[in-house]
């Protein structure tokens, strides 16, 4: 049994940001992965392979994206180190200082974060796109904003992205790889300039995207910190001495390992934590102290997409920044309704894989693949298409729970959401609605997906909370810290500690109240 001072199970923006500032402090950190550590030449985007992640068996199927589906509500995570910011779509945005009026523990307001909120923007190279690189999207949601008398509403947002203020779209061939500049950032990693290839969620080809590897992470490392991929921890349990063992999978090399650390920081996402501690809770009961609202008061964040069609139009979604602006309507002027409009892209899947074929000669030659580099010279199937996105401030709705297998009924481990789109109804409807009007502005034609017009399903790459911070137990699961109520030692720093939806990308926010709580971690 090997034994360190912390133990971090998880390396998104909880996770990354504590090895960090812990490392740091000169103590030895370890950070446990589940998934791989990738090299740009084995992201989706490049590689066409290893696309998805299985939970039930990571062994043999441990890829970039982990999508769970519940039933009403679908989840997207991402699987590697790095965390989520693997799959994001880059946007850094300070939640609105009202967003922390009701809800939190009262040590947490804005002014609080405020400081770490910077700090996040500086560490993540957080940048605005140039002027000169304005996408269609970007036009078409600034001539929204205009034609409905909302243009204060209009901004382009941050980014954590590397930006060429001489890359343009009029330059021959423009989206050809060759255009990105090659640099060494401030953590000693190489990156390019982005050349708006639209691969943001698939993996940045040139490494122009500011994922966690090259900046908090890489910091972490240059300090001592370890980090160790490909293992997959499945159970806690305090000891006697008052630290804790820690049961985890080498999804490498096929074997069980345990480790002993004085602190343990659980930092595996809103899904990964809320789940590691309900069976550490329910059914290894090694926790049996945990909150009773452990799995409950979670919410999606009010995640929508509305696609929409322009006859006469094009807006070639899969090229540039995933998102690039925004109409905010988080004041709640719309009936009281809190939501934040964007613009969205889509990675182009059909140029990624016949660049990956016109690569390989021996691809190149089957009669499939002669078919398609002939198809894709002149064919964009999306081009036409302006994906409107969104988020929204919607009640905490959903509960975690443990449940049985349909197949071994006996057995109670399979994880389980209950969620409830009537707490979300209000806000997505008045998202989905404001997608539609403003479609009809600028001459497009909307269609509300019918997987909610029918049938209230959604997908959120965004969840939040199931292990809320409160000031006691019986309202949460950890303090305003992070620590976890009865169990000193022991906490959970990430997106499941956030009590209430943010209506808005909250990567950053995840960022700086781990700041916040390294800042107050005992030596």
């Amino acid at each position: 049994m090997e034994t360190v001072a912390t133990l971090i199970i998880g390396s998104g923006f909880g996770g990354s940001v504590m090895a960090c500032r812990l490392a740091e402090r000169g103590e030895r950190v370890v950070v446990l992965e589940r998934g791989r550590r990738w090299q740009s030449r084995d992201y989706p985007s490049v590689s066409q392979d290893n696309w998805l992640w299985d939970e039930d068996e990571p062994e043999h199927q441990n890829g970039w994206l982990d999508f769970r589906y519940f039933g009403d509500m679908s989840i997207a995570m991402g699987a590697g180190v790095g965390g989520g910011s693997l799959i994001y779509a880059n946007v850094s945005l300070d939640a609105r200082p009202e967003m922390f009026e009701q809800g939190w523990p009262e040590a947490i307001r804005f002014p609080q974060l405020s400081r770490h909120y910077h700090t996040v923007g500086q560490m993540m190279g957080v940048q605005s796109l140039p002027d000169n690189q304005w996408t269609p999207r970007t036009r078409l949601m600034h001539e929204a904003a205009e034609k409905l008398g909302h243009g204060g509403r209009f901004k382009v947002v941050p980014q954590a992205i590397q930006f060429d203020p001489d890359w343009h779209a009029g330059l021959d061939d423009a989206y050809d790889y060759r255009h990105s500049k090659t640099w060494t950032n401030a953590h000693g990693r190489e990156q390019g300039t982005c050349v708006h290839c639209g691969n943001c969620d698939l993996g940045c080809p040139v490494n122009a995207k500011n994922t966690l590897d090259l900046n908090y992470l890489a910091r972490a490392e240059q300090h001592g910190a370890d980090i160790r991929p490909l293992h997959h921890v499945r159970w806690i349990r305090p000891l006697e001495d008052g630290r804790y063992e820690v049961g985890v999978r080498d999804l490498l090399a096929g074997a069980w390992r345990r480790y002993r650390a004085g602190r343990v920081i659980v930092a595996a996402g809103s899904v990964g934590s809320t789940e590691l501690l309900l069976r550490c809770r329910d059914q290894y009961r090694t926790l049996p102290k945990l909150s009773r609202v452990l799995g409950r008061n979670w919410s999606c964040n009010g995640d929508f997409f509305t696609p929409a069609l322009y006859a006469d139009r094009e807006i070639a979604p899969t090229r540039g920044p995933t998102i690039t602006s925004a109409i905010d309507y988080l004041d709640g002027s719309d009936n009281g309704a809190r939501y934040l409009v964007e613009d969205g892209g889509l990675p182009d899947l059909l140029g990624n894989l016949l660049e990956h074929t016109a690569r390989h000669p021996r691809l190149a030659r089957t009669r499939l693949a002669t078919a398609m580099l002939e198809y894709g010279e002149d064919s964009n199937p999306f081009l036409r298409m302006m994906p409107w996105f969104g988020q929204a401030v919607d009640d905490p709705g959903g509960r975690f729970r443990l449940g049985r297998r349909w197949y071994a009924p006996w057995k109670k481990d399979r994880l389980r959401l209950k969620w409830d789109y009537r707490k979300a109804q209000k806000a997505v409807q008045a998202l989905a609605d404001r997608h539609l009007a403003l479609t009809e502005a600028t001459g497009g034609r909307g269609m509300t997906p019918a997987t909610w017009k029918w049938f209230k399903n959604l997908v959120t790459p965004h969840p939040l909370g199931g292990c809320g911070m409160a000031d006691d137990p019986k309202q949460g699961v950890v303090d305003h810290t992070g620590a976890v109520f009865h169990y000193p030692g022991l906490y959970v720093v990430d997106g499941a500690m956030v009590p209430r939806a943010l209506g808005l990308n909250p990567s950053k926010t995840i960022a700086a109240l781990a700041e916040y709580a390294a800042t107050r971690m005992p030596g």
